[in-house]
């Protein structure tokens, strides 16, 4: 193999993702081996430490990349199935220069890709973008690195568990035939209460649900679980272990930003007046309870890379998303782990002294929208984010671009931005009552229109 090209549409913004057996196969996971391990090796490193998850594909992926390392001069460590936080805690704990995750994370089951860490910062954007031009110019370094095998999944569990302070809780745990269970397993066995664990079992057919638990109705077999145990809460993980999300003792679904809030409330007990990050898509309730709470609430833009980044540059100590990401630099490496954030919200509610369902009914009453998303080219979407802009500044309106169009009117607040994965519009609504939404909702179907943009079919 001299030079690959890797098909442009697998080189997204934080990852490589594609559909087996059509844009992405061994061969260009070779590549991508190749490609990546001689970044490391220009940068003074050899060191690669590589996870997979439990798809289909996965192993053969991960041969070919381990083989496109090792041909890179790289010296691999292979850490084997698990989750994807697994993996970035073995660059830290082995320790290595770099780490890759081979996994289609929440996608359908015929998608596969990598993710890729470097020891001191993210690798995304520019970087993934540069690993197809390296390919496709045969520019790699070469060598014969060597290769090795370590289980860290008894380590991993130990050192989830380490320094967090756990009270007795009835705790339903869905891993969704994902990566996550057998650290799932291990980890309960050891948790004081009493624990319920669904479809630990790996098995990349999924034939539960989808394992994308930002989506209500992948939580079903959690709520059944947690109404006839009468548990106290639900966790759920997505494909390979980095989103959270959870349910209540009533069966009510707690969102990312609502689980955001509940762990700031007992953090900034331990660490008054920290800087707190959400993404641009969260509740004005998060951001306005953080800062009642005397935390400095920061709002910026969607994307785990991205993030990860503010929070090096402002020092804060947790960070989430809506998707479930929840980041802590706080006694952990600063990764988004799911595990981890589940983990941490069995301790706030033992510190805050109330169950998750009271911690949920304190918070305002709000109604908003689930994520609404339109079609709209790649080369038009960032465009039609700025002409949207223009109009909102032209208007006067209270309108935030950190990360698209976010406009706070009386009724309450509407997003507009480009996704970075895929060639849609994104928007979202929050209002205090439904009238107040259905303006809300309104308005963007009016700026949308006002650029040629239809509303998608089924929309809200």
């Amino acid at each position: 193999m001299e030079r690959h090209r890797l098909s442009p549409t697998i080189l997204r913004e934080y990852d490589i993702r594609g559909i087996v057996g059509e844009t992405l196969a061994a061969a260009d996971a070779e590549a991508v081996g190749r490609s990546f391990g001689s970044v490391v090796r220009r940068g003074g490193g050899r060191r690669v430490a590589v996870g997979r998850d439990g798809r289909l594909s996965s192993p053969e992926l991960e041969a070919a990349l381990v083989e496109g390392l090792r041909a890179s001069g790289c010296d691999v460590v292979r850490v084997g199935l698990g989750p994807t936080p697994m993996l970035y805690y073995a660059v830290k704990a082995l320790p290595a220069d770099a780490g890759v995750m081979v996994t289609g994370s929440h996608n359908p089951p015929d998608y596969n890709g990598f993710k890729m860490t470097l020891k001191d910062r993210p690798f995304w954007g520019a970087d993934i973008r540069a690993l197809g031009a390296a390919a496709a110019d045969g520019d790699w370094e070469t060598g014969a690195g060597t290769v090795r095998d370590e289980d860290l999944r008894d380590r991993y569990v130990a050192r989830l568990l380490e320094d967090v302070r756990l009270p007795a809780l009835k705790v339903g745990w869905d891993c969704g035939n994902g990566a996550t269970g057998e650290i799932v397993r291990r980890l309960v066995a050891r948790l004081p209460g009493a624990h319920h664990v669904l479809f630990a079992e790996v098995d990349g057919h999924f034939p539960n649900h989808h394992p994308d638990p930002t989506v209500e109705a992948n939580l079903a077999d959690l709520k059944a679980l947690v109404a006839r145990e009468q548990l106290d809460l639900g966790l759920a993980f997505d494909g390979d272990g980095d989103r959270i999300g959870a349910v209540d003792s009533q069966g009510r679904v707690v969102w990312g930003d609502q689980l955001l809030l509940v762990l700031a409330t007992a953090l900034l007990r331990e660490l008054p007046g920290s800087p707190i990050i959400a993404d641009v898509k969260a509740s004005r309730i998060l951001f306005d309870g953080v800062a009642a709470l005397g935390g400095r609430p920061i709002m910026w833009k969607t994307g785990h890379s991205l993030i990860k980044a503010k929070m090096l540059e402002t020092g804060a100590p947790l960070a989430g998303e809506m998707s479930g990401h929840i980041f802590f630099a706080h006694r952990w490496y600063g990764f988004d782990d799911a595990v981890y954030a589940g983990l941490r919200l069995l301790e706030a509610i033992g510190t805050l002294g109330q169950p998750l369902a009271a911690l949920r009914d304190a918070m305002p009453a709000v109604v908003n929208t689930p994520e609404l998303r339109f079609p709209c080219s790649e080369d038009r979407k960032f465009r039609v984010v700025e002409e949207v802009l223009e109009r909102l500044r032209a208007a006067g309106a209270d309108v935030d671009s950190t990360d698209g169009a976010r406009v706070t009117t009386e009724d309450g607040w509407w997003l507009l931005r480009a996704s970075n994965t895929q060639a849609v519009l994104v928007a979202r609504a929050e209002a205090r009552d439904e009238a107040g939404l259905a303006r809300l909702v309104a308005e963007i179907d009016r700026q949308l229109a006002a650029s040629g943009v239809a509303r998608a079919e089924g929309g809200h």
